[in-house]
């Protein structure tokens, strides 16, 4: 082979090299449109793959491992919390399973509607992550890692892993 086509490989890959680094950063760039200050310690829920059935989206701080709920309600909103009871949460087992269109306390049993979460406050249910702890556009929910770092202490004693 000579020189010059060897020359013309080689420029025609780096070409493509760049052209694929372009197109990944402009694909990167479309899916997070419309959201500000998102860091690689944020929590992205793309709203595609939410349905009526809760999913759990796994989150690891350090060693201490967590999950967000993510669910859609029937009125269509997507609903999120954390995966953890704000009464059971320290005894290891308060987190939740679906069963139906309800959410079941794995420690007392005790059963939450999936049209409350991210609804209700306080008691034993799941702990709602508000509007101030994400942000959200067409294709994604964010949910800020400052919120999971502050929320870690519900999850310290967890035995689900």
């Amino acid at each position: 082979m000579n020189k010059q086509s060897e020359k013309s490989k080689l420029c025609i890959l780096l070409a493509a090299v760049v052209i694929a680094a372009v197109g990944f950063f402009i694909v990167k760039g479309i899916s997070r449109k419309n959201i500000e200050n998102v860091s690689a310690n944020e929590l992205i829920i793309p709203k595609a793959e939410v349905s009526e059935t809760a999913k759990f989206y796994p989150y690891k701080i350090g060693n201490i491992y967590m999950e967000v709920i993510a669910v859609k309600a029937s009125d269509g909103t997507i609903r999120t919390a954390l995966n953890t009871c704000q009464i059971c949460y320290n005894s290891g087992r308060g987190f939740y399973k679906q069963e139906g269109d309800e959410l079941v306390c794995q420690n007392c049993g005790n059963r939450f509607r999936i049209e409350q979460v991210e609804k209700i406050k306080g008691g034993c249910n799941p702990v709602p992550i508000m509007k101030e702890n994400k942000q959200e556009n067409e294709e994604s929910i964010i949910i800020s890692g400052e919120f999971l770092a502050e929320s870690a202490e519900y999850f310290k004693k967890w035995k689900r892993q």
